[in-house]
C-alpha cells in the first residue's frame, strides 16, 4: 500500500507558474513509475508526466515545454514544475505510482484565471 499526499495547488494568473509536490508514505526509491494525471470539470482524466526510476520522463502533448516532472528519492516526493500556466491547465492534479492501475492520492486543485 503506497500512500500518496499531494500539495502546491491554488489559484495563479495566466502566465504564472506553480509547483507541485507528491509524498510518499514509503520510499520511492524502488517504485519504477511514478506520474502525474489531470482531471478538468466533465472530461477524462488524462497524462500530464510519468518518470521512471531511471528519470526517463515522458509528457502530454499539452504540456510539453512548459511544465517538468522530478524525483528526489531521499525525500520520497515527486514534483511537478509548471511554467508558463494557461486556463485550459485548470484541472484537479493527481499523483500516481506504478501506473494507472496503481496508487492514487487525493489530487490537488490548479486553478488558472485572471
Amino acid at each position: 500500500q503506497v500512500q500518496l499526499v499531494e500539495s502546491g495547488g491554488g489559484l495563479v494568473q495566466p502566465g504564472g507558474s506553480l509547483r507541485l509536490s507528491c509524498v510518499a508514505s514509503v520510499s520511492i526509491f524502488s517504485i519504477s513509475l511514478m506520474g502525474w494525471y489531470r482531471q478538468a470539470p466533465g472530461k477524462q482524466r488524462e497524462l500530464v508526466a510519468t518518470i521512471t526510476g531511471g528519470t526517463r520522463t515522458n509528457y502530454g502533448d499539452s504540456v510539453k515545454g512548459r511544465f517538468t516532472i522530478s524525483r528526489d528519492n531521499a525525500k520520497n516526493t515527486v514534483y511537478l514544475q509548471m511554467n508558463s500556466l494557461k486556463p485550459e491547465d485548470t484541472a484537479v492534479y493527481y499523483c500516481n505510482a506504478h501506473g494507472t492501475g496503481g496508487f492514487w492520492g487525493q489530487g490537488t486543485q490548479v486553478t488558472v484565471s485572471s
